[in-house]
């Protein structure tokens, strides 16, 4: 089944991982996505207060997360933790979220840009902005945190894929 494109937005987009937080985002209407530094993790108020001002100065009106999902798309223990991380933080900051398969993304990006083995971030950013492509091409549409479930999440991966 094919899926929509989604609106387009300014959407901040996040490959979460335990040591840091890849980030790219995209301009209000989807053309351009752009890899951003990534966030150095230490704990999650300090990773959203440097979150916020970057969400302020790009106007993000949704976020994007990576799920990792295995070759089966059954959620791995990373994708708990993800769907965890990133429906907290959709909650705080009032955004809806979306969600897609990250399953090769940071391989991918490894390949794309020859950044196997970073670990400045770099990388992680990379691996964003693919996803960020991958969403602004599929989809699905950001829904509000407060009815999504794991299922939920990944249902609408599994839509997009």
């Amino acid at each position: 089944m094919a899926t929509q494109p989604p609106q387009p937005r300014s959407v901040l987009c996040l490959d979460v991982g335990r040591r840091r937080i890849g980030l790219a985002g995209c301009d209000p209407l989807g053309i351009s996505v752009t890899a951003l530094p990534a966030l150095h993790r230490t704990s999650f108020g300090a990773d959203l207060e440097r979150l916020r001002p970057l969400i302020m100065q790009r106007n993000v009106s949704a976020l994007v997360v990576g799920l990792p999902l295995d070759q089966s798309g059954q959620a791995t223990d990373q994708a708990v933790h993800c769907r965890r991380y990133g429906e907290r933080l959709a909650r705080q900051l009032h955004l809806p979220l979306s969600w897609v398969n990250e399953h090769t993304s940071t391989w991918e990006a490894g390949e794309r840009h020859g950044l196997h083995g970073d670990r400045s971030g770099a990388l992680d950013s990379a691996a964003a902005a693919l996803l960020l492509e991958q969403w602004l091409r599929e989809g699905p549409e950001p829904q509000p945190v407060s009815g999504q479930t794991m299922e939920a999440g990944q249902r609408a991966v599994a839509a997009s894929s």
